[in-house]
C-alpha cells in the first residue's frame, strides 16, 4: 500500500522524498515498481479504468450500487464491496444530496381530498397512479419553480413544467403534459399534497374533465407522497455539484437534460432492477404482447 501511494503521486513528490517521509527504502520502492502486475491489479486497474469512463457518463450520479450494477452490464464482474473500495480509494464519489425547503402551502380553505392511495407505491400497470408535488430551484436570479409528475409503475417522470412563480398554472401545465403525452383512461388516480395549488379550482377541474380521480396525503404526513420526495432529493442532489446556478435559463437548461435525457431514459433505479423507466416500460410492453 505504501508503494502504490508513492507511484500514484510521483508527479507531485520527488521519489526519494516520500520513501524517507514513509520510512520505506528508495531501493525496495523501485524492485516494487519494476515488477510485473499481478493479474488481480491488472483486473482492479482495468475495474478503475471503467467505473472512472461510467462516473463521467453519468456526470457523477452513481454510488457504488449503481456503479456496481453498470459494470456487471458492461461483462465487469465484481462485488458492490470491491467497487466501493475503488471508488474509495481512487476518491470517486457520486454526488451527496442537499436540504431543501418545503414548498407546501396548506394553510387555506380550499377544499381537500381524502388520501385513497394510502401508501399503496406499487400500481400493477402504468397509469393507474400518479403523483406530483412541486420543489424549488435557486438561482442568483431568484428562486425557478418545478412542478412534476409522476408514474409510480415505472417511476417515470411523464409530465413536468418550471416558472419563477408558483400559481396554479404550473401544476395544470405539467399536468396537461402527463395527459398529452400518456393518455390515460378515466379512473386514474393522482396523489398530491394539500397545497393550495393542487387545492385550487383550477387544478381540480383539469382532473374533473379528465375522469382522474384526486387523492391528498394527510396533514403533515410527507410520507403519504413518499416517491415526490425521494424524486426531489436525488434531483436536487444530482442536478448541479453543489454551486448555485447563475440564471433561471441555466437551471431550465439543467433540468431539462435531467429529466428528459438522463432520469427518463438512462438512470437506472434500484427498485425497478437497476434498469431505466424507459427501459422498465419497454420489458412489460413486450409481455404483454
Amino acid at each position: 500500500m505504501t508503494f502504490r501511494f508513492i507511484a500514484d503521486h510521483t508527479d507531485e513528490w520527488s521519489v526519494t522524498w516520500m520513501c524517507e517521509a514513509l520510512e520505506v527504502s528508495a531501493s525496495g520502492y523501485h524492485a516494487w515498481a519494476a515488477r510485473p502486475d499481478s493479474p488481480t491489479q491488472t483486473w482492479r486497474q482495468e475495474l478503475v479504468d471503467v467505473i472512472e469512463e461510467i462516473h463521467a457518463d453519468v456526470k457523477h450520479r452513481y454510488g457504488s450500487p449503481r456503479m456496481t450494477a453498470a459494470l456487471n452490464a458492461r461483462g465487469h464482474e465484481c462485488s458492490e464491496n470491491t467497487v466501493a473500495e475503488l471508488m474509495r480509494q481512487q476518491g470517486i464519489r457520486a454526488k451527496a444530496p442537499r436540504r431543501f425547503v418545503r414548498t407546501t402551502d396548506s394553510n387555506h380553505r380550499l377544499p381537500v381530498a381524502e388520501n385513497i392511495r394510502d401508501r399503496d407505491f406499487a400500481p400493477a400497470g402504468p397509469n393507474e397512479k400518479w403523483c406530483t408535488d412541486i420543489t424549488y430551484i435557486p438561482t442568483r436570479e431568484g428562486w425557478l419553480y418545478l412542478a412534476v409528475v409522476e408514474d409510480l409503475f415505472s417511476r417515470k417522470i411523464v409530465g413536468w413544467s418550471m416558472d419563477q412563480t408558483m400559481e396554479s398554472r404550473l401544476v395544470v401545465d405539467a399536468r396537461s403534459m402527463a395527459i398529452t403525452r400518456r393518455r390515460p383512461d378515466a379512473g386514474l388516480l393522482a396523489h398530491s399534497d394539500r397545497g393550495s395549488q393542487y387545492a385550487s379550482e383550477h387544478y381540480q377541474r383539469v382532473l374533473s374533465e379528465e375522469g382522474i380521480v384526486c387523492s391528498m396525503s394527510g396533514v403533515g404526513q410527507c410520507w403519504d407522497n413518499a416517491p415526490m420526495e425521494s424524486f426531489f432529493g436525488r434531483l436536487k442532489c444530482e442536478i448541479a455539484s453543489g454551486e448555485m446556478f447563475a440564471t433561471r435559463d441555466q437551471a431550465r437548461a439543467e433540468i431539462f437534460e435531467y429529466l428528459e435525457v438522463f432520469y427518463n431514459r438512462v438512470r437506472w433505479h434500484s427498485s425497478l432492477g437497476f434498469v431505466s423507466p424507459d427501459e422498465f416500460e419497454r420489458s412489460y410492453n413486450l409481455k404483454r404482447r
